[in-house]
């Protein structure tokens, strides 16, 4: 079952538990997938692109964190 609900900035940064702005850095060092929208400017990703892209990080895998 895919998970479609859109992520900001502030649940992928839950969701890895960093703050807002280390994920912002992590975008602008291109080590963010590219966002699955764009709504006035603002970057969304489908919670499924993140823990896709949270599971092939390196010193990552294998973790599963509950949600």
């Amino acid at each position: 079952m895919t998970d479609r609900r859109l992520w900001s900035y502030k649940e992928i940064a839950a969701h890895i538990r960093v703050q807002p702005d280390t994920v912002r850095s992590y975008r602008k060092h291109g080590l963010l997938p590219q966002p699955d929208l764009v709504e006035g400017g603002r970057p969304y990703w489908f919670a499924d692109t993140i823990r896709t892209w949270v599971a092939q990080r390196p010193g990552h895998s294998g973790r599963r964190d509950k949600d």
